[in-house]
């Protein structure tokens, strides 16, 4: 026969918030213990169920229902059957209330929610650098959104903003001499987005570029000769994949993101 002590974890979520809370008290006691945990309690049925298991095996409760008919439910029962059972979550949530002085939502997992959307938000930012100005193609398979363009079009940071949306974004700089990965002529053109500038737009630009890195305003890369080249085969590129094209000539990195987020919704 086991020496562990069992210790129930019932929560209306996963049940990690509890399992948590009580390790770290146990974690004061110098003994052996074994945790069970009863996930998405719904009913009184498993309720019922974890307390008679619990007094069969001379076991503890902890708890996180935010439901107050089913943690009330627990208590009372716990307490009839002369159970101990840990409420961790309805002293602080009823003390809220008070100090608050207003009503919790009693959703369960609105901590796992959270977590789950800041993590998805971090990876979509990874994946915006990795796949960072056609660094490595095969991002464009896994991308939600493709971003094309020509050089000084805000593609990165569009990438970053939509990033922050929880988008995985991959950008693919167009340049003539350079033919763009296979794999974006594969994908659904929904994916992708052409960012279309004026050439007058473009060279001002590229200009000041020039001038914020030390250099004459001369070379190619402000040529508007140069640009309408680029364009041309920017324009061949877009049409050949049958993808929507959003004009950024005079559009701020929000307002862009906020054109491309109505697109694709």
């Amino acid at each position: 026969m086991s020496t562990k002590k069992p210790v129930f974890i019932l929560s209306d979520s996963v049940g990690e918030t509890a399992e948590l809370a009580v390790k770290a008290g146990l974690s004061q006691f110098s003994m052996d213990y074994i945790i069970q945990r009863v996930p998405y309690v719904e009913d009184k049925k498993t309720i019922d169920e974890a307390l008679n298991r619990a007094k069969e095996e001379n076991g503890i409760i902890g708890f996180t229902l935010v439901a107050p008919v089913l943690r009330n439910y627990l208590n009372e029962k716990a307490a009839e059957l002369n159970i101990e059972a840990i409420d961790i979550m309805g002293p602080m949530l009823d003390a809220m209330e008070r100090v608050f002085n207003k009503k919790p939502r009693l959703e369960p997992g609105l901590v796992h929610k959270l977590d789950e959307d800041y993590f998805k938000k971090v990876e979509a930012i990874e994946f915006a650098v990795k796949y960072d100005d056609g660094r490595d193609p095969r991002g464009i398979a896994r991308a939600d959104i493709i971003l094309l363009g020509v050089s000084r079009t805000s593609k990165t940071p569009l990438s970053q903003f939509l990033a922050h949306k929880r988008l995985k974004v991959a950008n693919i700089p167009i340049v003539p001499e350079v033919e763009p990965p296979e794999e974006l002529f594969e994908v659904d053109p929904s994916k992708c987005i052409g960012l279309r500038i004026k050439p007058e737009k473009l060279n001002d630009i590229r200009k000041e570029r020039l001038k914020a890195l030390g250099l004459g305003d001369q070379a190619t890369y402000a040529n508007i000769k140069r640009i309408h080249q680029e364009i041309d085969y920017f324009n061949k590129i877009v049409d050949r994949i049958g993808c929507r094209v959003v004009d950024v000539s005079n559009k701020a990195v929000e307002e862009t993101a906020n054109v491309i987020l109505q697109m694709i919704k």
